[in-house]
């Protein structure tokens, strides 16, 4: 009897010594429980003609690129579903009271939803879990990074506004199996602007939201369109752009008021038009590419370096017309040279005086002759007269060739001030007419 009681005793003191297996966690058993008869491939419901709706949230972060010549828009998002899974719900007081845990995504039954304008997989960051409470209500939270398909509209760089949509939609389920819907209003979601980062290139102007249903294939598909209203800040492309144009435009401009003679305008204007040239080629990616449509501050750009091109044109026709009349000038009066040159009614006034001769005073004519029928044997007296006279028909001639040379210098300067009135109309008209559209776009 007292083996017995030996025997027992020291089964009690092994028994006292060997660990006790640990429990479970509740965490764990509910994970278990959960997940051991769950097959992911299956919609999580019981009566397969139950629907199941998803509800669709968006917050946009920030407008990473926006690129006019593949017609694409890179976005940060923040993308939220949530929908029902009825084989994911528990009685939170046999596990300890747990509400909510995490699930692998890939352990679980994920909707197919997609964008349609999605066209590239952006940098996300892998999120491989979602939250499940005990009702079986499904979290599935996550940062994304989308580029989408966009027609972008260019035309009114850089005062330009761009709507770009986001349509989620199923990929296969018909609208009789998965249902969209807003997890919040459409008016909250639109005027939701405190995490979009606002101090870039891009204003958020607002998030409209819609709901609606295609056919296609004789299947209804539920739709949900989030359009993203963006506008340019335009401040840095005015100043990196179009200010430096209109200084080079007024500098031009100003280039008029050179004297014709001086031989310095048309250098001066040439230095104006190879500086813009330089500018627009180092300003070259500083505008949108686009294939289809040129926006208007190239058409701007392009005008502008035509009109230095025309007002160069301007300036040579002048200075060389100019500058063929001093020619003239000197063989012919003022006169003389229009009647020929423009003329036929002066035909027969220019033959008489092919040989270059100008007609002189009636005093200097006998004085001349007078001299000439003593040149034989002048004295010295007559010499003197003879060099005086010399003389005097060499200023008057020298008189009406400057003379002549400033009738012709006022005429060109009258057709230099009319061509430049001309050329500031048409400036100023053109000027006009592209700040009266993009400060319609701007203050759209």
């Amino acid at each position: 009897m007292s083996l017995i009681w030996l025997t027992l005793l020291f089964s009690a003191h092994l028994a006292e010594c060997v660990p006790e297996k640990p429990k479970r966690s509740a965490l764990n058993q509910l994970t278990r429980t959960l997940l051991r008869k769950y097959d992911c491939g299956v919609r999580p419901v019981h009566n397969w003609t139950s629907l199941t709706t998803v509800y669709i949230d968006l917050i946009l972060q920030s407008v990473l690129d926006v690129d006019g010549n593949t017609q694409s828009i890179t976005l940060s998002i923040w993308y939220r579903q949530i929908w029902t899974d009825e084989f994911l719900v528990w009685d939170p007081d046999e596990f300890d009271g747990i509400n909510e845990i995490s699930l692998s995504s890939d352990a679980i039954w994920i909707p197919d939803i997609i964008v349609s304008e999605f066209v590239d997989e952006g940098k996300s960051p892998p999120i491989p879990y979602v939250y499940v409470n005990s009702s079986g209500s499904v979290k599935n939270y996550r940062p994304m990074q989308v580029v989408l398909a966009c027609r972008l509209e260019m035309y009114a760089f850089p005062f330009d506004k761009q709507n770009c949509s986001l349509t989620f939609r199923s990929w296969l389920h018909s609208v009789k199996e998965i249902d969209l819907a807003l997890w919040r209003s459409a008016e909250a979601i639109a005027n939701h602007k405190r995490e979009f980062m606002n101090d870039g290139e891009w204003e958020l102007l607002s998030i409209p939201s819609s709901y609606w249903q295609i056919h296609q294939d004789n299947t209804d598909y539920a739709l949900i369109q989030f359009n993203v209203l963006i506008r340019r800040r335009p401040l840095l492309y005015v100043v990196g752009l179009l200010i430096p144009s209109i200084f080079l435009m007024l500098v031009d401009v100003i280039s008029f008021y050179l004297p014709l003679n001086s031989g310095t305008r048309i250098a001066f204007k040439i230095s104006i038009l190879l500086g813009y040239t330089v500018f627009r080629v180092n300003m070259t990616d500083e505008l949108p590419s686009n294939a289809v449509n040129t926006p208007l501050i190239g058409v701007f750009f392009v005008v502008c370096m035509a009109m230095l091109m025309l007002s160069l044109i301007k300036s040579i026709l002048v200075v060389k017309l100019l500058h063929y009349s001093e020619k003239e000038v000197r063989q012919m009066s003022l006169s003389a040279c229009l009647l020929d040159k423009y003329g036929s009614a002066g035909q027969g006034f220019t033959d008489s005086i092919k040989t270059g001769d100008f007609e002189l005073e009636p005093s200097l004519e006998e004085d001349l002759m007078s001299l000439n029928e003593i040149q034989d044997a002048p004295t010295g007296l007559e010499w003197l007269l003879q060099e005086l006279v010399s003389l005097r028909l060499a200023l008057s001639q020298e008189d009406t060739e400057s003379s002549a040379q400033a009738e012709w210098l006022a005429l060109c300067s009258k057709l230099d001030c009319f061509l430049f009135r001309f050329y500031l109309l048409v400036l100023v008209l053109y000027a006009g007419t592209l700040l009266l559209l993009w400060a319609s776009w701007s203050f759209a």
